[in-house]
């Protein structure tokens, strides 16, 4: 079930994004698919623990190519495919190593893990997406706006999903391994 929820997750990120126009709060321009990206860095962490590092980039490898086809079908631009793809490859690999190196009990580990992850995720995306070097979605005067509010949501789902995770059954079974 972590493996479907994981995949499931940036697929449906996907979807959102490409539906629904970005939530502006104040200056901060955020994609609702923010929301879920931000969790599926804890649900990558929950793959590992189950099927240790090395299946995990396979799982990371099919999430991204399952990523760049419902992107592409949903009818992005290949600037938005490239910048997802480059994106999600660098932070999901960065999560992933921090995941795995941190010395840390479990739910640090989520906590910093997935925060690293999101904002390279925001800052990789927007700058090669959406700002004028990309598709140009986003002029270079508020593309900082774009990466702050997309990584406020993902560190503040980081938070909320390490305190659903303390409560949890994951936890427990995952110490146990």
């Amino acid at each position: 079930m972590r493996i479907f929820f994981y995949l499931i997750a940036i697929i449906l990120a996907n979807v959102i994004t490409a539906k629904f126009a970005p939530l502006q709060l104040g200056v901060f321009i955020i994609p609702y698919g923010s929301f879920l990206i931000g969790a599926t860095f804890i649900l990558r962490d929950l793959v590992q623990n189950k099927y240790g590092k090395k299946k995990t980039y396979l799982f990371i490898g099919l999430a991204l190519i399952l990523s760049a086809i419902s992107s592409h079908l949903l009818g992005d631009t290949l600037w938005i495919v490239f910048a997802s793809a480059v994106s999600f490859l660098v932070s999901e690999t960065i999560d992933t190593e921090i995941y795995s190196r941190l010395k840390k009990p479990m739910l640090v580990r989520v906590l910093y893990s997935g925060t690293i992850g999101g904002i390279l995720d925001s800052t990789l995306f927007v700058i090669i997406g959406l700002s004028p070097l990309g598709a140009g979605f986003v002029p270079w005067d508020a593309v900082w706006m774009a990466i702050l509010g997309q990584i406020i949501i993902k560190v503040c789902m980081q938070f909320f999903g390490v305190l659903i995770l303390q409560f949890s059954r994951f936890v427990k079974e995952d110490y146990a391994h």
